[in-house]
């Protein structure tokens, strides 16, 4: 995949797994873009998020260890080996991936959250200028 990171961006979330705020956007927040696992299996999901469109190259993770069942120090994604580190420092629901040279923070939305809130937490987390944190980001919305 030739597209960077940072073109996963799109105007609608419906249906999306993966946003990221736009390049221009200069006050970067808590996090640069959110996506949405189907389970906690980071290996399995980092072939996921790989086939996202405009996701890009997935060059190394470092994720937070409570968000994900055991994972290994090295997954297979898109056919090129992609280095994992766990920490118990990084924030919950929150993940860095390499792409190329350029870090990005990713919102990670539990598995099991709702179609609305998850798709707000997309969105929101996605929009240019978008300074929430990540606790407010996940926080359920109102019926």
């Amino acid at each position: 995949m030739t597209s960077s990171l940072a073109e996963a961006s799109a105007p609608s979330t419906a249906g999306r797994r993966l946003t990221f705020k736009p390049d221009s956007s200069t006050d970067t927040g808590y996090v640069d873009g959110a996506w949405w696992p189907r389970s906690r299996d980071l290996a399995v999901e980092l072939e996921a998020l790989a086939a996202e469109p405009g996701a890009g190259h997935v060059d190394r993770v470092s994720y937070s260890f409570p968000d994900w069942d055991d994972t290994p120090r090295r997954a297979l994604v898109d056919g090129t080996v992609v280095k994992l580190g766990g920490y118990r420092t990084l924030p919950a629901h929150t993940m860095n991936v390499l792409d190329g040279s350029r870090w990005r923070t990713l919102l990670v939305v539990p598995p099991g959250t709702s179609a609305a809130d998850a798709e707000h937490a997309l969105a929101a987390a996605g929009s240019a200028g978008n300074l929430d944190s990540v606790a407010d980001l996940l926080a359920p919305r109102s019926p």
